[in-house]
């Protein structure tokens, strides 16, 4: 007898066949390249044995039970009363009460995300008022979820990537807290589809002979966390529930041991700030329902405040924008469409109360200052029903007053520094070290089967960004689809810059990390008057390019003068180039004097060495990023000046000193 199957599940599972033989060909060939240095059992099925996956005995038959329990909801509701203020932000962010749910197929960028997180949002309003309209917002969420027969793009990964996570995550805790709540028949279509989607990406990541994992990329750990959420969710309901949970565990055995080891994020801020809540989520789950406390596997998490701080600019609306973080002065001039897309109502929204939890985890009293600045920032967070959860005022803050202005992450060779944690203060930061940290090579060895993703990093070794008075005055370019060097603050050998530039959107990709592991900083020195560094970016460039050796020391005299002081030798003459960027203007106002970003507050750039050079301002433009699936296929797109100073004539030996001053006007 022959199963009659519809048009639509014929044609979802070409696409996903589709999808299955047109992976992106570096996935492909790194999966094959790692897979070889797997011998015998793939390493997961023994930790999917061995590791804790198992519900406590007391949360056995009980709902809610995945992150809060019955009696837990009602401390709460004792809560509401004591911080009113936290309640009533959570109450008024409720995406469910405002916000319309995309209507299916829902194939634009990103907007399946939102009812992901905004179906336990409204459920847990409903828990914790008793209002009903709470609950109905949730229910028109959660039918929502179930029309979309696709959970993602039907073009891209379909049902096993971020919008699967996001959705497994909402309808399957929205399903645990509302699980009395619901009829019969509402449970079981809920039910029916979480263990649809959840088969779905159990089956795709499953280990395999010679299957590879990116454990530090954002698309494998995000699916996971939801599909971990669906199986606590689900653990008594079906047997298939017990690999559901084995399988996250596993992973993430992976994933927290290849975390930042300094708290440094190496895909940028935008993707700390969408990303890093999936691990927060996924440790707490696994805390609740099962008791394992995964937060001392990851020390790296407790210094995830020193980055957020640091990473902040002044006056805290944007951020120095290493790696694919937001558009460049796209951003800053309030154009482009992720400024409003990541702000409501006017305030940027930074995933900062994650810091309120880690503070209550490690009592880091820091990480308590460092959030409520923030706050008063006026920075808001993606789920404000955290925020109201992980607050504990017992934990006393350190003032960020109080906190170190400068920090040195030295896994990822990444400086940073300020004159105060005042909205005027000067700021600058400098970087010179490989893609994912000094620590991967020895965590390499002991996950055999890790597979490396850096897309999301950038070719700049031995790159700055500087910043005073409120005003971005040189630095990066923000989110590329095709990551060059050029958009960066460092140099150029005959047209040529780092990394595997030009070929793709993970410029990483195919370089022995051993090579990558040679780009670092040397020697650094910082107090609140001078700063000195000393980095190597020789080992940035392919051996083809015929770099034989660049080192940038980089100085700053307090409270405005920097000096960069490049040696330079390459194996065959080049003509080599040193740029300098700017949002708006660079003019030239003498044969070896340029202003960036004139008016006001500016940065006069001087060029003492080569005596003889020259010099061409240019548009700086670059390739925005493209479609999910084609990041590097982005149209090209104007991000404000560029300056090269170029060696007259092709040398092999050079020495390049430029001094830069912030001007300010009385």
């Amino acid at each position: 007898m022959y199963r009659r199957i519809s048009v639509f599940t014929f044609l979802s599972f070409l696409l996903f066949a589709n999808f299955l033989f047109s992976q992106d060909t570096q996935e492909l060939e790194a999966e094959r390249a790692i897979s070889t240095k797997i011998k015998g059992e793939h390493p997961l099925i023994n930790l999917m044995k061995t590791k804790t996956s198992t519900l406590k005995e007391e949360l056995k038959g009980v709902h809610p039970r995945v992150f809060l329990t019955a009696s837990e909801i009602e401390d709460l509701k004792d809560k509401t009363k004591e911080h009113k203020e936290l309640w009533a932000t959570a109450l008024s962010r409720v995406r469910a009460m405002t916000i319309e749910p995309a209507p299916a197929p829902a194939q634009a960028r990103r907007v399946q995300n939102p009812v992901g997180l905004g179906i336990p949002e409204a459920a847990l309003a409903y828990k914790i008022t008793g209002e009903k309209k709470y609950l109905q917002a949730a229910k028109k969420y959660m039918e929502a979820a179930l029309s979309y027969k696709i959970w993602g793009y039907a073009y891209n990964k379909p049902d096993v990537d971020l919008a699967a996570g996001h959705l497994l995550y909402g309808l399957g805790w929205g399903y645990d807290l509302l699980y009395h709540d619901l009829t019969p028949e509402e449970r079981k279509k809920y039910k029916a589809k979480l263990i649809r989607q959840a088969r779905l990406l159990y089956d795709f990541y499953k280990p395999q002979p010679g299957k590879t994992y990116a454990y530090s990329q954002n698309h494998t750990f995000i699916p996971m966390s939801g599909l971990a959420v669906t199986a606590y969710a689900l653990a008594d309901e079906t047997p298939e529930a017990k690999k559901w949970a084995e399988l996250p565990r596993a992973i993430f055995e992976g994933v927290l041991a290849t975390y930042s080891s300094d708290g440094f994020y190496y895909e940028g801020i935008e993707y700390w700030i969408f990303s890093t809540p999936w691990l927060i989520h996924y440790m707490d789950a696994q805390l609740h329902a099962t008791g394992e406390d995964l937060y001392q596997k990851i020390p790296g998490i407790n210094l995830i405040h020193k980055y957020i701080s640091h990473a902040t600019l002044p006056g805290a609306e944007f951020h120095f924008d290493y790696g694919d973080t937001y558009t460049g002065n796209q951003t800053r001039f309030k154009k482009a469409e992720d400024y409003n897309r990541e702000r409501i109502n006017g305030h940027f929204q930074s995933s900062y109360n994650i810091l309120y939890n880690i503070a209550n985890k490690f009592n880091n009293k820091e990480a308590q200052g460092v959030a409520n600045w923030l706050k008063q920032k006026g920075q808001v967070s993606a789920e404000e029903m955290w925020t109201f959860i992980w607050y504990n005022k017992n934990i006393i803050p350190t003032p960020i007053e109080e906190q170190e202005t400068w920090h040195y992450f030295k896994d990822h060779d990444v400086v940073f520094w300020r004159s105060s944690w005042e909205d005027d203060a000067t700021a600058f930061s400098f970087k010179c070290g490989p893609s994912e940290g000094h620590s991967v090579l020895e965590k390499q060895k002991q996950f055999p089967e890790w597979r490396l993703s850096s897309g999301h990093a950038h070719p700049d070794a031995a790159s700055f960004i500087i910043w005073a008075d409120g005003k971005y005055l040189t630095g990066d370019s923000g989110y590329e689809g095709l990551t060059m060097t050029q958009s960066h603050n460092t140099l150029l050998f005959d047209g040529k810059g780092q990394n595997h530039e030009g070929e793709g959107h993970d410029v990483f990709y195919g370089i022995p990390y051993e090579r990558i592991n040679k780009i670092k900083i040397t020697d650094v020195t910082m107090n609140a008057k001078k700063v000195t560094i000393l980095a190597d970016a020789t080992a940035a460039y392919e051996p083809e390019v015929g770099v034989k050796n660049f080192t940038r020391k980089f100085e700053f005299t307090a409270p405005d003068t920097f000096t960069i002081t490049d040696n330079v030798e390459t194996n065959n003459q080049q003509i080599i180039t040193s740029y300098l960027h700017a949002d708006t203007t660079i003019n030239k106002l003498s044969e070896n004097m340029f202003e960036i970003e004139p008016n006001k507050t500016s940065l006069i750039a001087k060029i003492l060495e080569p005596k003889m050079f020259d010099a061409k301002i240019d548009k700086n433009v670059l390739t925005a990023p493209g479609d999910p699936g084609s990041v590097d296929k982005g149209g090209l797109q104007e991000r404000g000046k560029k300056l090269g100073i170029s060696t007259k004539e092709k040398v092999t030996k050079t020495k390049f000193v430029t001094k830069l001053v912030i001007k300010k006007e009385m």
